[in-house]
């Protein structure tokens, strides 16, 4: 079977793709790395024909309001437009739990767009809402951090490996289209004061953790359980600790 998947170089695409290689299937990786511009359209038309499943994992490089829409507006128009000019039988798409709960952020404004495009597109589809990534643990540091504090809101988060994420795409597109949505998270949700607390641990530092119910999800209002999935989620096993250590381990082998 030939899967295209977009955004193929990306952290969760070349996982996926090495995934589906190693089963035995034709995989294209498809990105501006290979001529493949979802934006522009360019290298689309080759790059799916004879596909029977188009993965979307691709994602703006702007998170600002107008540059993340256009984005999503453009790549998923020109998707949907190859994926039926190619015959596509199955259109997965990665996006974020939560996604309808935090429409304050230009960005999920964004995917939610892209979400209503693709269910109204005709394709058999599946969508994968999946929760935080253990990788953007920084991140959410670094926006967090105020002065010699780090300010956080009073929302759980129920983040899960990159690798588990890139699994569970894979999974689904090799199942038959749900033509609905799944959620994916990790084993368990807590506080992000605590996932700022094993990362600072971790790192050996002891800045201060404030409460900050201002501070939302990267400036967006959420509640308690806006970014953790609802009950019927795939969930992974690998805890955020373990992780952890298993980059430490690899980091030290090398």
């Amino acid at each position: 079977m030939k899967i295209v998947v977009i955004g193929g170089s990306g952290l969760i695409g070349s996982k996926v793709v090495s995934r589906l290689k190693a089963e035995g299937h034709e995989v294209v990786a498809a990105s501006p790395k290979s001529g493949v511009n979802s934006v522009t359209g360019e290298g689309l038309a080759q790059a799916l024909e004879g596909a029977s499943v188009m993965v979307d994992v691709s994602n703006s490089a702007s998170f600002d309001p107008e540059p993340v829409m256009a984005f999503f507006r453009a790549s998923t128009t020109n998707l949907i437009a190859a994926a039926k000019a190619a015959g596509v039988g199955h259109y997965v798409a990665l996006s974020v739990v939560g996604t309808d709960r935090l429409l304050s952020s230009g960005y999920f404004r964004a995917k939610m767009v892209q979400e209503t495009m693709i269910k109204a597109s005709s394709i058999p589809y599946s969508i994968v809402r999946a929760t935080q990534f253990f990788e953007f643990a920084n991140s959410i540091l670094e926006f967090s951090t105020v002065g010699d504090s780090i300010r956080v809101a009073p929302i759980l988060i129920q983040p899960m490996a990159a690798a588990d994420v890139s699994q569970a795409v894979g999974d689904v597109a090799l199942g038959m289209p749900l033509n609905g949505m799944v959620e994916v998270g990790g084993p368990r949700a807590f506080p992000m004061a605590e996932l700022v607390r094993i990362t600072l641990n971790h790192r050996h530092e002891t800045r201060e953790i404030v409460i900050d119910p201002k501070m939302g999800y990267f400036g967006a209002e959420a509640s308690e359980r806006s970014i953790v999935p609802d009950g019927g989620a795939r969930l992974s096993a690998m805890s955020y600790e373990d992780w952890l250590s298993q980059q430490q381990a690899v980091a030290a082998a090398r």
